[in-house]
């Protein structure tokens, strides 16, 4: 796989390695054709977000061991689906963003400017 980039044009950086995330469980928000729901937003979930998800039918919270998926918590890194972050977003219950580990594919679907705004590091 190519080295991918991230939404501020550097290297693409680790979202997280545990719990292991990434479309391709790389610890990545790396994408490809096989990926229809576009998993390329690095973000800090939050209890509001994880509450969101569940109600719109992607319970996250819940541990499910037979896919060796822990269930995420409040402060954990996830790749999430540029359409559901976008979702999240218009429902005031978006999470933080990693731009650095976000992959610049996200722009077909959010602009940068509201990634900013969610952004864990505000002033990049």
């Amino acid at each position: 796989m190519d080295a991918a980039l991230n939404v501020l044009g550097g290297r693409l950086e680790t979202c997280s390695t545990a719990p292991l995330t990434g479309f391709f469980r790389d610890g990545c928000c790396n994408t490809g054709p096989e990926d229809a729901g576009r998993h390329t937003v690095c973000v800090v979930v939050t209890a509001e977000f994880l509450a969101l998800s569940k109600y719109l039918g992607n319970d996250l919270s819940t541990p499910r061991p037979e896919f060796r998926f822990p269930g995420l918590k409040p402060g954990d890194r996830w790749c999430l689906c540029a359409a559901r972050f976008l979702q999240a977003a218009q429902e005031f219950a978006a999470p933080q963003v990693v731009l650095e580990a976000t992959h610049a594919r996200t722009l077909e679907i959010v602009p940068l400017a509201l990634l900013r705004a969610h952004a864990v590091n505000p002033e990049d």
